[in-house]
């Protein structure tokens, strides 16, 4: 409760929400008005590179109505998200090797780059996945369970125990890799960041290691959150499918048909739901979003001090950014900044003293 009215008391000073995702080597940031992402290069300095951003919102006041914002949010992320790790390769130099023959000839017939096509590749086969495991698979339970029982909530229960199951699985086997198991330490970094932003404290590896690598605005949460409210709406929706329609039960191409249409809502519901427990502080609410704490010990891990320091630089990068960007729009005095014991991003006293050893890598 104490940490919770600190962080109040620093929203109420200016301090904005700050979203971000670990990449490979780095991290990346998004204030209101920019990205950064920032990188650990394999010679120990770090790369940054940032560039503006406006809310789909400000150009479209529908995309910002609650529970639509939700389903928009999600899809900008996923597009950012694939964007954002192809920028963090291309930084560190992974995609820098000669393209082969047919990529050459396979960019010159899309008319698109190499990375564009790989990232678009990865990126259907990854919603492909995704559908697989999470919708086909689940509606397999669903329609087999509807053959012994007959109740709506139980079918959604089991489904739905089974879909986190899967969920569960699928991260832990992640962790296993161990390129994997840097990104989750990269992803703890980022969480220990914005949570020294969001306290106004000074931006420093010392005060964010004080910090716990589960944040309840993660998207593991979110994720959870999605799988939990699914298994209510499913039945709710399944009822309402038997009474309109009269069936005894639902056969598997209509289940799985009913879960692809409710994809929107469940998100914009989930999705409203996460900022409400992320935003208040009560014996239930903290009941409610520790399920989804939990489920971020599997997706982050204790950085150590070279990744805290490459979180902090694309977080002062993006604030930076952000407030230049802010004041050019003519929005008044630039935002606030969090304080920070180190110069600007970007100089050498802020990535600290390159003569000094690294962590390994």
């Amino acid at each position: 409760m104490v940490e919770w009215k600190k962080k109040r008391a620093a929203k109420a000073c200016g301090v904005v929400d700050i979203g971000g995702q670990a990449v490979m080597e780095g991290v990346m940031m998004k204030a209101p008005r920019a990205i950064a992402v920032a990188v650990r290069k394999p010679d120990g300095s770090v790369a940054v590179e940032d560039r503006p951003y406006t809310p789909l919102s400000e150009r479209h006041k529908w995309m910002g109505w609650p529970f639509v914002r939700g389903c928009v949010n999600m899809v900008v992320m996923l597009k950012m998200g694939m964007e954002t790790l192809s920028q963090s390769t291309r930084m560190l130099g992974i995609m820098e090797e000669e393209p082969s023959k047919f990529e050459k000839w396979l960019a010159r017939k899309l008319g698109k780059s190499i990375d564009k096509i790989v990232m678009t590749v990865a990126a259907v086969l990854a919603v492909a996945l995704s559908v697989f495991l999470f919708v086909m698979l689940p509606s397999v339970a669903g329609t087999l369970i509807n053959q012994i029982t007959s109740s709506p909530i139980l079918v959604n229960l089991i489904s739905g125990l089974v879909r986190i199951a899967i969920l569960v699985a699928y991260i832990w086997l992640m962790g296993q890799v161990p390129d994997m198991r840097r990104v989750f330490q990269y992803h703890g970094a980022e969480h220990k960041t914005v949570y020294c932003h969001e306290h106004g404290q000074p931006l420093t590896p010392q005060n964010a290691r004080r910090y716990s690598t589960l944040h309840p605005r993660c998207g593991t949460s979110f994720l959870l959150l999605v799988m939990m409210i699914s298994i209510l709406v499913g039945a709710v929706a399944d009822q309402l499918i038997l009474l309109v329609t009269g069936l005894a039960r639902l056969s598997y191409p209509v289940r799985l048909l009913r879960s692809l249409l409710l994809i929107p809502i469940l998100t914009g519901i989930s999705f409203e739901a996460l900022k409400g427990l992320a935003h208040a502080d009560t014996p239930l609410v903290r009941a409610l979003r520790w399920p989804g704490l939990m489920m971020q010990k599997l997706t982050t891990r204790e950085p150590d001090d070279d990744m805290l320091q490459v979180a902090i630089v694309a977080m002062q990068t993006a604030l930076a950014r952000s407030a230049e960007v802010e004041a050019a729009r003519g929005g008044g005095a630039p935002a606030p900044v969090a304080p920070s014991e180190k110069p600007a991003p970007g100089s050498p006293d802020a990535l600290g003293d390159p003569e000094a050893p690294k962590a390994p890598q």
